[in-house]
């Protein structure tokens, strides 16, 4: 109880209540930070800060909450004992020297583990937030003292938003030479305000569905001018983070926001991707009734396998009470359902794209907005129904709770590799890979998991080398886009 009272705010010490009208720059991180300055609406950029070193190369809510981020990011780094051995492994060789990464992603404690280990790897690197409202602020506080050009803060407006990105790429004396980016919106920037930097880029790195179909577009259009790297689509991506990510996370968002039981309740999934997957998985073992939408037969089969009714939206949206968007992209909203959606329906987004769902609709004078917690919305209807709106449509898990450390550290691990193969590659040599079985390998002693070996007869048999890889390239490989048609692959064994 000491510990919590004794950080005074401008009003005094901190109520353990909140107001209901708190705004929705709240600077409280998804991750229940130890400090809170809800009452400063001073805005960041107009703040002159600098760190114990007395650099001001950052733009944070409040670099006094370095301490409390350190300690954030130790915790994290506890679950994320692959990532960390990764570190150790490289650090001494410094794969990464001379790569200058700018970074557009979630920035969380698990993230800052990330960023310090392509930093501890040789890598210089400046970083903005993917979503207005994800920002743990006391981790990038934590950065900003650590010496990463990082800007961001939870609740920033899109102006701040795209403000912040141009301050990553629009910097005197450096240019950044590589991209890891989490929905493409770094990409876009660059590629639109700065086509010279863009062109000299070696290499992006995308981790997110909506921004590797953003990419695949502009390689369609022939003007992926540079190499990109999928790393949605790496198995140890796609099939672990995107799956059992959102398997957890999906409850702990609409928990934490709405104190929702979902026994017996009628909850519609639209899209049954691996995310979708995931969010019906959890909402089924609670006891939910759980319909899916889907326009891919392949999918839609599959829901139907693991016991989901596939339905179209509009046959359900009258009685259902809960609406979860997670197509990844846009066409996944119920714009059109909205006014037929029952009182007191939750409608949330777990896609990483803000435009799944169709707010721009809601927001006309007929239609009051009632703020009723942080990231709760109200939307009330002139008859008296109201719709339970989170994080105003954007990324439920990340916008108001928490994701699972150790998951991370699986897309983490894949991630510092892959920016080592595209900063090695140059304009002939054609490499060729996925890290996943190396990934998977580093993060089984976790669970004191023991694999079997084949025999050298079994192997012979199967036409497998004793020591791996054991999956195809279709299955296993991050395709490169862009400049050249490559496929990377990592040996088990480093």
């Amino acid at each position: 109880m000491q510990e919590f009272t004794k950080f005074p705010t401008k009003t005094g010490r901190r109520s353990l209540s909140r107001s209901i009208s708190q705004s929705s720059t709240d600077s409280y991180s998804s991750a229940a930070s130890y400090t809170d300055s809800s009452d400063d609406e001073v805005s960041p950029r107009e703040k002159q800060q600098t760190n114990s070193k007395g650099s001001s190369n950052f733009c944070v809510k409040n670099i006094k909450q370095a301490e409390f981020g350190r300690r954030e990011i130790e915790i994290a780094e506890q679950d994320m004992s692959a990532l960390i051995s990764l570190r150790k492994r490289a650090q001494g060789e410094k794969p990464l020297a001379g790569a200058k990464i700018v970074g557009c992603t979630h920035i969380t404690a698990q993230t800052a583990v990330l960023i310090e280990t392509l930093c501890a790897l040789g890598a210089q690197c400046r970083w903005s937030a993917c979503n207005i409202y994800s920002t743990q602020n006391e981790v990038a506080a934590a950065l900003a003292e650590a010496g990463v050009a990082v800007f961001a803060w939870k609740g920033e407006s899109e102006d701040d938003f795209w403000w912040c990105i141009d301050r990553c790429v629009n910097v005197d004396g450096w240019q950044a030479n590589m991209i890891l980016d989490d929905g493409g919106d770094l990409t876009h920037w660059v590629y639109k305000k700065y086509p010279n930097i863009f062109k000299k880029i070696r290499g992006i790195v995308e981790e997110s569905v909506t921004g590797v179909h953003r990419l695949y577009q502009l390689s369609k259009a022939g003007k992926l001018c540079v190499p990109a790297m999928n790393v949605n689509d790496s198995v140890t991506k796609q099939k672990f983070d995107n799956l059992y990510c959102c398997r957890e996370s999906i409850l702990d968002g609409l928990k934490r926001t709405t104190d929702v039981m979902f026994g017996g309740k009628q909850v519609v999934v639209c899209g049954y991707g691996e995310v979708g997957k995931g969010c019906c998985a959890a909402l089924k073992a609670l006891g939910a009734i759980v319909y899916v939408t889907e326009i891919d037969p392949i999918c839609a089969l599959q829901a139907c396998m693991d016991g989901f009714r596939v339905v179209k939206l509009s046959e359900v949206i009258r009685q259902v009470d809960v609406v979860i968007t997670c197509t990844g992209r846009d066409g996944g909203r119920p714009g059109e359902h909205l006014d037929r959606m029952k009182n007191s329906c939750i409608v949330c987004n777990m896609g990483h794209s803000n435009t799944e769902i169709d707010v721009t609709s809601l927001r006309t004078p007929e239609l009051t907005w009632e703020r009723v917690r942080s990231q709760v919305d109200h939307v009330i209807w002139p008859d008296g129904k109201r719709v339970v709106l989170l994080a105003e449509g954007r990324l439920l898990n990340l916008s108001c709770s928490t994701v699972p450390t150790f998951v991370l550290s699986i897309t983490a691990t894949t991630q510092v590799p892959s920016q080592a193969l595209l900063l090695l590659c140059d304009e002939s040599p054609s490499l060729s890979c996925s890290p996943d079985e190396y990934v998977a390998s580093l993060h089984l002693p976790s669970f004191d998991a023991h694999l079997t070996e084949l025999t050298d007869d079994q192997a012979k048999y199967l036409g497998l080398n004793k020591n791996g890889p054991f999956k195809p390239n279709y299955y296993r490989s991050v395709p490169l886009l862009g400049a050249q048609s490559l496929f990377f692959r990592w040996e088990l064994h480093p």
